[in-house]
C-alpha cells in the first residue's frame, strides 16, 4: 500500500510540477523540460526502460493513458534510429534523453509526425500530445541476448505483481474507511452494502438478472459501465456500443465469481455495492484495464429477474 500512495504522490507532484512549462526546443518539433536529472547513463538503441507515465492530449479533459491507475510501470523499447518511419523528435527519441531515475515532460508535434510518416494525424488531439514520464529502471542491452534481457524483465515483473499482491487487502481496507463504509462479508471475501431494498424473491442459479452496473477500481479509476452519461465523463463512451442493462443466467453464462454470488443476495430494485476481492474477480492476470490482484468496486441495479425454467420431475415423461 504505501508503495501504490508514492506513486500516486508522484503523479501528483509531477502534474503540479508541470502545471507551468517552460518546454526547450528539439529536433522535429519535440519539445521537453527535464524536471529531474538524476544523473545516470541515457537509453540507448536496444535498452528497455520502466517507465510511469501519464499521457494527455491538447483537448479538454484529454487523459490518454496513466500507469499510475494501474499500478504497473510501462516497458518501453528504444528502437534503432534504422528503422523505417523513425526521425529526430519522435516518440523514440524522448526516451533517448533519459536515465533511471529521470523525470521529463515532453509535447510531441503531431503535425510533424504526421508529415514524417506519412500516417494520419491521431484524432484524441488538436496539434500535441503530452507525455509526463518518470523513469524507474533502465535495462541496458549491452552484450546481452535479447533472451537475458528478457529474462530480467520477467523478474522485475514479478517482483512488481508481487507487490500489488501483498497491497490489495490493505487498499481494499484503506477503501471502506476512506469511503465510511459497514459492508457484509461473506465467506468467499465478498462484501456489500445495500442502498436499497428491493422486493420479491432473491435471484437464484438459473435465473436471469438484468442489470445496471458501473465498476471501478478502488482508486476511483472507472474501467465499465453500462450508463452513457457516466462512460462520456470518463471520456470512454464508445458510439457502437449499446448502453443497456447486461442481462446473464446466473451459474450458466461467465461471469466473474463476485458477480455470481453477489446478485444472489439481491431482489428486484435492489440497489447495492459490491467489493470484490481479486480471487473472485480478475485474479492474478487482471483484465484489460485492470491490474492483477486489484480488488473492484461495483454499484449494482437489480433491474429485473426472469425466473429460470422449471425442471420436470425426473419421472414425468414416463409413458405407462
Amino acid at each position: 500500500m504505501k508503495k501504490s500512495i508514492l506513486f500516486l504522490s508522484a503523479a501528483v507532484g509531477l502534474l503540479a510540477t508541470t502545471s507551468c512549462q517552460n518546454f526547450k526546443k528539439g529536433d522535429g518539433g519535440l519539445e521537453y523540460n527535464i524536471v529531474k536529472d538524476a544523473g545516470a547513463e541515457k537509453a540507448q538503441a536496444g535498452d528497455l526502460l520502466s517507465v510511469d507515465m501519464i499521457v494527455t492530449s491538447d483537448r479538454k479533459d484529454s487523459l490518454l493513458q496513466s500507469t499510475y491507475d494501474i499500478g504497473l510501470p510501462q516497458i518501453v523499447n528504444i528502437a534503432p534510429d534504422s528503422i523505417p518511419g523513425l526521425y529526430a523528435g519522435d516518440y523514440n527519441s524522448m526516451f533517448k534523453m533519459l536515465g533511471e531515475g529521470d523525470s521529463a515532460v515532453f509535447r510531441l508535434n503531431l503535425d510533424t509526425m504526421a508529415a514524417k510518416t506519412g500516417q494520419p494525424k491521431p484524432e484524441f488531439a488538436d496539434h500535441y500530445a503530452t507525455f509526463k514520464v518518470k523513469v524507474r529502471k533502465h535495462f541496458k542491452k549491452g552484450d546481452l541476448t535479447d533472451s537475458a534481457l528478457y529474462a530480467q524483465i520477467d523478474e522485475y515483473f514479478k517482483a512488481e505483481i508481487e507487490t500489488l499482491k501483498q497491497a490489495e487487502e490493505g487498499k481494499l481496507a484503506s477503501y471502506i474507511s476512506k469511503n465510511k463504509l459497514e459492508p457484509k462479508k461473506t465467506d468467499s471475501g465478498l462484501q456489500y452494502i445495500v442502498k436499497e431494498e428491493g422486493s420479491g424473491n432473491k435471484a437464484v442459479v438459473g435465473d436471469t438478472v438484468v442489470v445496471n452496473y458501473t465498476g471501478s477500481l478502488v482508486n476511483g479509476k472507472i474501467f465499465d459501465t453500462n450508463n452513457a452519461e457516466t462512460a462520456k465523463k470518463e471520456n470512454t463512451f464508445n458510439p457502437m456500443r449499446q448502453y443497456e442493462p447486461i442481462r446473464f443466467r446466473v451459474g450458466h453464462d461467465p461471469v466473474i465469481q463476485g458477480w455470481t454470488e453477489g446478485l444472489q443476495l439481491l431482489n428486484k430494485g435492489s440497489k447495492a455495492t459490491l467489493l470484490v476481492p481479486s480471487s473472485i474477480g480478475y485474479g492474478e492476470r487482471g483484465g484489460g484495464t485492470i491490474p492483477p490482484y486489484a480488488p473492484l468496486v461495483f454499484d449494482v441495479e437489480l433491474v429485473d429477474i426472469i425466473p429460470g425454467p422449471t425442471e420436470a420431475p425426473a419421472d414425468s415423461a414416463a409413458v405407462n
